[in-house]
């Protein structure tokens, strides 16, 4: 038996504020690669602003707490999670699906409070952080981070219809529908001028990524939309007017009353936003090289400060946003440096052009848009997974329809919900025993079969857990005419509490039929589990666990050939004299 393992030290308040130190406090490492790609995170940070700056209007408009606290939102949490985060390229902001949780808080609760959420929220997620939940992300498959991403990008296409066709939008929450509808109630007279535009910003950007693909080819195209769309007079949607300043911190009212009835809402907001972000950071590590990955709980805490913020300011709650995150990294982002110039650049919009982003076309900024969704929705990627396996090409249509029909969450938990379920399916078809008789040369010099009748091995291999325990339990327990089973595990590479209470099972059942049950080959931890649901305890002696199969055999044959004597003397003493 191990030893039992020594306790670990209780963790303090100052261990752990040197633990938030570590995952907040910026590094000279983050801006290693500055002096090469300024010039770049630069551009990169202009155009993800001009970008972000309709998509935080329009969320915060959604949302019910006013176009402004989608300003403040993407000024001050875009700000600080790019200098305190843990990803170099995440762009973060206010999303279209916090939008959705937000909107029944504000029906409920009223605009101020979305402000005290954000804070408590953003406190939630830096206990995230600082519990080490970040590497959770690690274990979600590969066909639903690919499912995301391409739903993702679905969603995003699908969502510019009403920009692309200066529509209003349709009234509805599924991306799909409500661009159906949008496309049903299009006035086609007035709708052909903002398509073309948003087609030609298309074919400019395609076009420019082709000539060379270190030019702006967003920012260009943008420009030039707006200065044609000016020059010509046309008549098509602009961003308009925008509110010309931020408002001064401070902390929102807090209503402990209300505060418990909303922190259920809050924990979803936190989950939503440490998913959504890490997710976020996860695919922009996948679509650029020479980037360090992302410090998962080190983004989780800046998440964290980035909402308490944003609270603070008069803001929402804001995530890592994958359409401006993926903006960023095509514009040819490499550093933390375009996702802060970003939240300047909306702040300077705000303080001083507000005239001239007014007057940009909102059909341009679809164009950028749904070229930023078609480079998210990789084919070759795509064929790869449905080609690997059924199971693989079934969790990647799942996470797809589900992010689809629902949302980002929903998605993640239906894709892992699947792989998981397929992957202990597929456990449990490759685990299992064999049964095995007693080689002859085993054990002794001198073959018995008499004695090698009454003896089984049965030889485990794979998983025991809870998928495969009844497989177990019905194999076992058909042994019959068996005087000793040995049980060998070696071949055990898995095994949780299910299985070990299997099997206990096993054997307390053969145990009360008069066999005796020899153990061999679990390793320390397995030994520990077992020792805890009693399989040691229903074993009976110490001297009934092996380590290796000639010994346990040896003593087997020793145990037989006993109690067949027994036998034989039981029988002859039973028998008349004649």
């Amino acid at each position: 038996m191990s030893a039992i393992p020594a306790l670990q030290p209780r963790p303090t308040w100052r261990g752990a504020g040197r633990r938030l130190a570590y995952l907040s406090l910026p590094r000279r490492s983050d801006y290693a690669d500055l002096p090469r790609s300024w010039r770049r995170d630069l551009v990169a940070g202009v155009t993800v602003g001009i970008v972000a700056l309709p998509l935080a209007l329009g969320f915060g408009v959604a949302s019910g707490v006013g176009a402004g606290a989608g300003l403040v939102t993407a000024v001050v949490a875009g700000f600080v999670a790019a200098v305190f985060g843990g990803s170099h390229l995440q762009v973060s902001g206010p999303t279209g699906a916090m939008t959705v949780v937000l909107v029944p808080v504000v029906a409920r609760y009223g605009v101020e409070s979305v402000f005290a959420l954000s804070i408590l929220a953003g406190l939630l997620i830096i206990v995230m952080g600082l519990v080490g939940m970040g590497r959770l992300v690690s274990v979600i498959p590969w066909p639903v981070v690919e499912g995301f991403t391409l739903g993702i990008g679905l969603i995003i296409f699908l969502q510019q219809v009403p920009l692309a066709l200066d529509t209003p939008k349709a009234e509805g929450e599924n991306a799909a529908v409500v661009a159906a509808r949008t496309l049903a109630a299009a006035d086609w007279s007035r709708a052909v001028t903002p398509l073309a535009i948003t087609v030609a910003v298309i074919v400019g950007m395609l076009l420019l990524a082709r000539v060379r693909r270190s030019l702006p080819g967003s920012l260009i195209a943008v420009v030039v939309a707006t200065v044609v769309v000016e020059g010509a007079g046309l008549d098509v949607a602009r961003i308009g007017a925008l509110p010309a300043a931020l408002p001064s911190p401070g902390l929102p009212a807090w209503d402990s009353s209300a505060m418990a009835a909303m922190f259920p809402s809050a924990l979803a907001i936190a989950a939503l936003a440490a998913l959504e972000s890490l997710l976020s950071a996860r695919v922009a590590d996948g679509l650029v090289e020479g980037v360090p990955p992302t410090h998962a709980n080190r983004e989780l805490v800046g998440q964290g400060l980035a909402n308490v913020a944003s609270g603070m300011f008069g803001g929402m709650p804001a995530t890592g946003a994958i359409a401006r995150t993926a903006v960023n990294v095509r514009a040819g982002a490499r550093t933390r440096l375009a996702a802060a110039s970003h939240a300047v650049v909306i702040l300077l919009v705000v303080l001083v052009a507000t005239p001239v982003v007014a007057l940009i076309p909102m059909s341009a900024l679809a164009g950028v848009l749904i070229v930023t969704a078609l480079r998210m929705m990789d084919l070759s990627t795509a064929r790869s997974i449905l080609r690997a396996t059924r199971s693989d090409a079934a969790v990647y249509l799942v996470t797809v329809a589900v992010t689809l029909v629902f949302d980002l969450v929903v998605a993640v938990q239906a894709g892992v919900a699947v792989a998981a379920f397929l992957a202990l399916r597929a456990m449990a078809r490759v685990s299992g025993l064999d049964h095995e008789r007693v080689p002859l040369d085993l054990g002794s010099a001198e073959p018995d079969l008499l004695l090698h009748e009454h003896i089984v091995i049965y030889r485990f291999h794979g998983a025991m857990f809870f998928g495969g325990t009844k497989q177990f339990l019905d194999e076992t327990t058909a042994a019959k005419d068996v005087h000793v089973v040995i049980l060998a595990l070696t071949d055990v590479r898995v095994m949780d509490a299910s299985g070990a209470n299997a099997l206990a099972e096993i054997v307390t059942d053969l145990r009360r039929r008069s066999v005796t049950v020899l153990l061999k080959g679990l390793d320390a931890d397995q030994l520990r589990m077992a020792g805890s649901v009693g399989v040691l305890r229903a074993l009976g002696p110490r001297e009934h666990y092996f380590r290796d199969l000639p010994a346990a055999v040896a003593h087997a044959r020793n145990h037989v050939r006993h109690e067949l004597g027994e036998l034989w003397m039981l029988e002859c003493a039973a028998r008349p004299v004649r």
